[in-house]
Parts: structure tokens; sequence; C-alpha cells
């Protein structure tokens, strides 16, 4: 059975050491780190610590010392291969399965550092020779300083195609190409992989060699500017980040982790005195180097350029983060001046400059709210509506159910306060004296003080033009009993939300209730010399004969049973529209929400039925698509 050192790392960033630990050991919370009392020996005073950045317990008591699969051996008594198995399964992993090869692949990878290790010592020898004076030239001009170049390993790659197997004869072919310094054309040619650029070594965790980053000293078409490894046995672009090994120790200390989206920017800020900086290679944000970063801090800064590419890194990396949020476990991000990388703006405004964007990030959420609004126009109901579904389809990826609530929560409080603003106060209207005004012949008119759409709107419902529906219903019986609109108005708002087309009724409504003296008990036409609409025999609420506070309690229902309908309908769509990305999870909602629809339908049709009751002769009960 053969378990890699690497199987091995990857295994312990997926448990969680403290978590493990308190299965049967107290912790308690000890700035970065738990602590409790040493269960390896008697002790009052707790010396025995567990910090999960560095995967690592240990006793100042009596000395224990180990990771998680130490624990499971020294504390849970099992064997080693025990030990890897149950953490394993608790992982997710695969225990790799018994193969003979395992260890002489292990041994080549060791034999590939050595490829790697000699490789870099010839680059650096080779910026140091005369024929590197133009790399030397270019990072002077970049001003690096000789000890940032010596601490970084930089070197060059000689412009010719066979100058690593002239220098590195001591490795065969195989080897040079397996540690990814040579590659092979459609001919069969092979030839040095990188070529006329200033060398950088890619270390891993532990500070070896595992690969390199080329950058070319002046542009050049159909040539790429920056050239990496290809993955090899030593390299997984999506595993590592550059700089690891140095910026943990630094971060350790400041409390910080900084993400630019190159090496270059790592080494500037480095240059400038920023140390705790790490970079992606040539990649988006991966699952994996998340939980490395996690690993070192609960909330990493993202740097971005302030470009449109970097705003589009920034929301790639926010929408891989969000499946995996959890409690204190987030990202912040900086969006650095349009135009400007990190040695930019070092350059034109020096290190405290940085330093002030890198102490006020904005966060996940704020990034996440800005991005979207600012996507594409809002200028219509409908624009606005599609700016909330992108929002809620964001949320629904978040796997975390206490996250996903607050993420819902404060996005739609966001959008809310965006979408539907406070209307400014209005001046109150005084209608004329019934006394001053003549006999009334015609249809009911709304108040003059009220805008135009807003009469033409309401004159409909009043005078019985438009289809006498629910809503229609709704909006007649809230101007007979003006105290019930603020009752409603977070329902009636919801309702504008969900079907654009009663928005603009139910803008009519709040635009006339706010002109009204709430004092009179009379109804709103009426209190404005108007009689009020003709009542439908169908709904109890608009019928003279029946007391207020019962047509009260039916026109509240009837609210309800019409916020209802649209609002499932909204959820249904955002659902349906999730199905590609998620198609178990959605059947199921989708199931249940349709079975929901078709309740409230029976009930409107109820509804419908019983406020028909009261009718004198036939069936008036209204039609299905009358309800709403």
């Amino acid at each position: 059975m053969a378990i890699t050192p690497q199987w091995k790392d990857e295994l312990r960033a997926r448990i969680t050491l403290s978590t493990l630990v308190m299965r049967s050991v107290k912790l308690t919370r000890a700035g970065r780190e738990w602590k409790g009392c040493c269960p390896f020996h008697d002790e009052k005073t707790p010396s025995f610590y567990v910090n999960d950045q560095k995967q690592f317990y240990h006793c100042f008591g009596c000395g224990a010392h180990g990771d998680a699969i130490s624990w499971m051996v020294d504390h849970a008594g099992l064997q080693f291969m025990d030990a890897v198995k149950e953490l394993a399964a608790e992982a997710g992993m695969e225990v790799p399965a018994p193969d003979p090869q395992m260890a002489k692949r292990a041994e080549q990878r060791a034999s590939l550092i050595d490829v790697t290790d000699a490789a870099q010592a010839f680059y650096v020898a080779s910026l140091a020779a005369p024929g590197g004076k133009a790399a030397r030239d270019y990072l002077e001009r970049r001003g690096f300083s000789a000890k940032i170049m010596a601490e970084f390993g930089f070197g060059w790659a000689p412009d010719e195609r066979q100058a690593l197997p002239k220098a590195l004869s001591q490795f065969g072919e195989d080897m040079l190409e397996g540690a990814g310094m040579r590659a092979a054309n459609e001919q069969g040619e092979r030839y040095d992989r990188f070529r006329g650029r200033v060398m950088l070594p890619i270390q891993d965790a532990r500070g070896r060699v595992i690969a390199f980053g080329g950058r070319i000293l002046d542009k050049r078409d159909g040539v790429a500017k920056y050239l990496n490894s290809s993955d090899t046995e030593l390299f997984d672009k999506g595993r590592t980040l550059y700089n690891l090994h140095r910026a943990a120790p630094a971060s350790r200390q400041t409390g910080r982790v900084v993400v630019v989206e190159g090496y270059m920017d790592v080494i500037a800020l480095a240059n400038a005195g920023i140390a705790d900086v790490v970079a992606p290679l040539g990649t988006a944000l991966t699952e994996m180097q998340l939980e490395l970063l996690w690993r070192m801090v609960e909330v990493p800064v993202l740097c971005f350029d302030g470009d449109a590419a970097g705003q589009r890194a920034a929301i790639r990396a926010v929408t891989r983060a969000l499946p995996l949020l959890g409690p204190m476990r987030s990202l912040s991000i900086v969006r650095l001046p349009a135009g400007l990388d990190p040695d930019d703006l070092i350059n034109q405004q020096g290190k405290a400059a940085m330093e002030a964007l890198l102490s006020r990030p904005a966060s996940l959420v704020d990034t996440l709210w800005e991005f979207e609004r600012d996507a594409q126009p809002l200028a219509t109901p409908e624009a606005k509506a599609g700016l909330k579904a992108r929002l809620m389809a964001h949320v629904e990826t978040i796997a975390d159910p206490e996250v996903k609530g607050l993420y819902r929560r404060e996005l739609g409080d966001r959008f809310s306060a965006f979408a539907y603003p406070p209307r400014p106060p209005r001046a109150p209207y005084s209608p004329p004296q019934r006394s001053q005004r003549g006999p009334w012949r015609g249809a009911p008119v709304p108040p003059p003080g009220l805008s135009e759409d807003a009469r033409a709107r309401l004159s409909g419902i009043m005078s019985g033009g438009q289809r006498q529906g629910l809503l229609a219903a709704v909006i007649a019986g809230l101007t007979r009993f003006p105290k019930e609109i603020d009752r409603h108005a977070e329902a009636l708002s919801q309702l504008a939300r969900h079907d654009p087309k009663s928005a603009p009724l139910v803008e009519s409504l709040f635009e006339l209730a706010e002109m009204l003296d709430s004092s009179p008990p009379s109804a709103i036409c009426d209190s404005l010399g108007h009689p009020a609409p003709p009542a439908d025999i169908r709904y109890a609420f608009l019928d003279e004969g029946t007391s207020t506070g019962a047509a009260c309690e039916e026109l509240a229902e009837a609210v309800s049973l019409l916020v209802e309908r649209p609002a499932l309908e909204a959820a249904l769509a955002v659902t349906i529209a999730r199905f590609d990305n998620d198609p178990e999870g959605s059947f199921a909602e989708q199931t249940r929400l349709r079975a929901q629809l078709m309740t409230v339908e029976e009930r409107l049709k109820a509804f419908g039925r019983r406020k028909a009751a009261p009718a004198a002769t036939g069936d008036n009960s209204a039609p299905a698509e009358d309800i709403g």
C-alpha cells in the first residue's frame, strides 16, 4: 500500500484537526488556536494546543506532538493504515490501491526534484553570465532589489532550443521532459520549453522547486507574455499557490493573506515590504487553492486590477467560493484604481497607498451585489426583476444553510431598498367642500391631485370599466377602506415585485393613499366627494350590506390569495432556471412548488364561489381566469 506525501498532504487539508480532537477532548478558542487539558497525561492547567492552520497538536507539558493521522494512532489506538482509511472515509477520499509501481513513481518524483533544482541553478548562472545582461537590465528597470532577486531566485533561460541538454547532461531526455523542462513537436523533435525568458522557480509548501514560470522581455506577436510549466508528477497548477512557503509564515504575523493575479505582482509587493502575498498560476482560483487560503486565515483578501479583466476575475473567484462558504469562512475583495496593477500603484503612490486599500477591502456580499447591480441598465421593472433573479441564483449555490439564509435576507433587503425606495412626502390634499360641488353625473373620477397615469389606472377600476377580477376587486375594496392600505402595504409591494402587470395599479393606490387624511372613517371616494365604486356581488367586501369588520377580514383574505400565487410562480421560475446545475434538487423543489400552486388555485376558486353565495339568482361564481 503506497501512501505518498502528496496524498497525505491532501488528506490533512480536508480534515479540520480541532474538530477531530474535540470529539474526545474539550477545547476552547485561544486566539488563532484551540487549547485544552492534554489527553496524554494528567494536568489541571491546559497546556495542550491544536493549530488548524499548521495542522498539528502540541502539548507543552509532556511534548506530545502530531497531526490527524498520528492522533488516530496515538489517541484512538488504531494501526497506521486503519487510521488512514478512517480519515479518508471522513474526507471523501479513496485510499490508493496496492500498487508496486507507486514506490517507483515516488522515487521518480524525488529524482525529478533533482532535475528542477539543477535547472534552477543553471538559470541563475545564466542570468549572471554575459548573455543575461538584457534580463538584468529589465529587472533593474522594474526596480527589483538585489535582495529580492536572490530571494525569489530570478534566472534567465537562453534563447536556444538545446541549452538544457548541454547544461544538464547528467539527466536523460525522459527526465527533462518529465520535469516539464523539455517538449516535443509533431515531428518528434525535442526542444527547451523555456527560451529567451526571465525565469522564476515555482516552489511547493516546503520550498522545493517543482516548476517554473517565464516572462518575455519585450512583447512579441504570437508569443505568450507568461509561460508556466505544464502539469507533471511534481506540479499541479490547480493545487499550487505561488509564494505559499514564504507567505504562510508572514501571514501568521499579520493575520492576513493577500491574493494577487500573477507572480510578478507578488514580487512587486514583496519588493515594497508586503510579504503575505500569493498568486494562482495562470488559472482562476480553484477549490483546493481556496482551501489552502482558508487554512491560513478566515477571510483572505483578493486583490484584482482595476480593469474589466480584473472585474471578471473577481466575480469568477466570488462564484467559485460561494458553494464553499461557512461560518467565519469568506473572502474580501480589493479593486485597484482603473488602469493600475500593484506594481504601478506602488511606483506612483507608494506602499502606504497599497496598504490603505488592503486595509479597507469590500466584503464578498458587497462585491456580489455591486457586480450584479451594475451588470446592465435597470430602467424597467423587468430588468429589476432580472437583477433579483440573478442574485437569488447565486444564493442557491451556497451549501451551508445558515449562510444561505443570511445571504438571501441580506441581498433581498438590498434589492428592496433599491427597487422600492421611500417616496418623498407630498403636501396634504384638501378636497373641496361638498356644498361647493354640483350634483355628480357620470362615472366616478379619482381626485385631480393624482398624476395622469394614476388617474387613468384608477378610473378604470372605480368606474367598473376594467374586468372585475380579484385584483380589481381588491383595489376597489381598499378605496372603500383606506385604513387597510397600510395594513397590507408590504403584501401589495410583494405583489408588485412578482407580478409586473399589477405594479402600476399598486403604485397608483399608494399614490392615492398618500394624499388622504387618514382621520375620517369614511371611504376614500366619499371623503373626496366622489361615490364609492360599484359593488361586485361576488365579493362581500364590496357589498354595501356587509359590516365593516367582516368586509375588512374578507378583504385581508383576498389580498393574501392575490399575493401568494405570483410569489410561488416566481419561485418556480427560478427553480426551473437552475435545473441544469442541480437536476435532482431542482426537480424536487419544482414538485413541491407545483403542489402549493395547485392548492392556491383551489383556494382561489373556492373563494370566488363563496363570495358568490349571497347572489339572489343564478351562478355568479367567477371563472378561474377572472379570479386573479
